[in-house]
Order: structure tokens, then sequence, then C-alpha cells
């Protein structure tokens, strides 16, 4: 019953939230405000639910060291992305033809906010967390991260390609950032750093959602398979390449750190998962 009432509640804010800061995308400032209250109340309500339902303190959502652990994840987000478009440019055509939208980035970060909490608290914060449990690690990544990549082809410009791209370099890194830092903080800040980077910097596309303007006015065009094409830069071979090398290097240091569950076997009573020591 925990994870029906752990995934009803973040499922309603994120639904709830997503469409209020959606029927206000003509007022950019509005849009941040509101944006930021979802992906605090998102937090909020996952931390309580989480509480209430295993009687433990809520430690992946921990306030201590939580700014560090999102600037470390949106640090590599942005850097992440800024290879892949850097990749484009050299191999495609990627042109800067000079200033997008100051205003329209600004209403993308309070999106990309909501956006980045909520599927993270839904994918990583419930359904990793509690099919890693019973399943162990491996068989818990490889299912959010195909679900992860089924959710996007719900969206306007999808391909199934694009949902498998977004599987490999999305669904599988964030899960496996999860599992190397044992906090949502750092998957939360990746997330948004690549999002935000995507489409308030770079202003592509982002995951086929017909994207507006981000700050800079730019043109892309070439191979789809250097591109991402309609899909957007996440269909793109390097932005694959890149997530699959992030997430094998958080599987490794997830091995490392000993936070690799194995799958609990029929006799076994429990398997601790829940993290204990403060988000690194």
């Amino acid at each position: 019953m925990r994870f029906v009432w752990q995934l009803l509640a973040v499922v309603l804010v994120a639904m709830i939230g997503g469409q209020v800061v959606a029927t206000v995308e003509g007022n950019p400032w509005l849009q941040l405000i509101l944006g930021l209250v979802t992906a605090v109340l998102g937090v909020l309500v996952y931390g309580w639910v989480v509480r209430r339902t295993e009687h433990r303190p809520s430690t992946e959502v921990a306030r201590e060291g939580a700014e560090a652990a999102i600037g470390r994840g949106m640090l590599i987000g942005v850097a992440m992305f800024g290879a892949v478009i850097a990749n484009i440019f050299v191999n495609a055509h990627y042109e800067i033809n000079g200033l997008g939208s100051v205003t329209g980035a600004v209403g993308l970060f309070g999106f990309m906010a909501a956006a980045a909490v909520t599927e993270e608290l839904i994918f990583r914060g419930v359904l990793f967390r509690i099919i890693e449990e019973r399943a162990g690690t491996w068989i818990a990544l490889a299912l959010t991260a195909v679900l992860f990549g089924a959710s996007h082809l719900l969206n306007p410009n999808a391909s199934l390609w694009g949902a498998v791209a977004i599987a490999i370099e999305a669904g599988a890194m964030l899960a496996a950032a999860y599992a190397a830092t044992r906090n949502l903080w750092v998957p939360i800040g990746l997330h948004f750093g690549w999002n935000f980077a995507a489409a308030g910097i770079f202003s592509v596309e982002v995951s086929g959602n017909n994207t507006p303007q981000g700050l800079l006015d730019t043109v892309t065009s070439g191979p789809s398979w250097v591109t991402g094409g309609d899909f957007g830069p996440e269909g793109s071979v390097y932005a694959v390449l890149f997530g699959a090398l992030l997430t094998i290097g958080f599987l490794w240091l997830a091995h490392r750190r000993g936070n690799l569950v194995p799958r609990r076997r029929a006799d076994r009573v429990t398997t601790p998962t829940t993290p204990t020591t403060l988000p690194r």
C-alpha cells in the first residue's frame, strides 16, 4: 500500500502543478513562480508521505547538503548537454543568430524545475527505490528506464527511437545517479541542468515537446542521427553515448560505495536500501 499512496501523492502534485504551469505559459514570471512552487510542494509531499507510510525519516530528500548536491547535479547536466551541442555543431549544423528570448528562458526555468523534480520523485524516488528493495538495483534500473522512456512516447513529436534514447541516456543514468548517491538531489539537479541547458540556454527541442525559444536564437539542421531530428538532441547518438558513459560512471561509484542492492531471495527477511547517511 505504501507504493500506491506514495505514487498517488506525487502524481497528483505533478498533474495539478503541471497543468497550472502550462496554463500561464504566456506569463513567464508567473510560470517561474508556479513552477518553483510545484517543485517545492512535490518534495514536501513526497517527504511527508514517505514518513507516514514507511515510518522513517525521508533522508533521500534531507535538507542538509541539498544545495551542494543539486549544484553538482546541475553542473553535470549542463556540461553533458553542452558536450552534445558541441558535437552537433562540429558534425552537423548548429548556428547561433543572436539573443533569443530572455523572458522565455525565465518561464522555461520554472517549467523545467517542476518537471525535473516531479519526474525524479515519481521515477527514482518511488518506482526505482521500491522496486530495488525486492528486485535489486539492476532489475529496478532496467524496468524504470524502460518506463521512463515509454512515458515520452506521449509527447507531440515522439518517436520510438527517441523513447529508446531517453531510456538509455536519462532513465538509466538518473537511476544510476540515485544508486551512487542515495539521495534524490543529484538526479534532480542533473535532470534540471540537462533540460534547462537544452531549452533555456541553447533553445533546442526537448523530447519532442514543441519547446518554446530560450535565451539564444538558434537553428539546428543536419542528419537526424546527429541532431535528433524533430525529437531534439536527446535523440542524437551523442546524447545516448554521453548518457551511457555517465551511467557506467555512476554505477561504478555505486559499486565502490557498496550501494548496489542484490535481488532479494525468498528466504531473505529484508534488504535495507534506505539511505542513512547525508547526501554525497
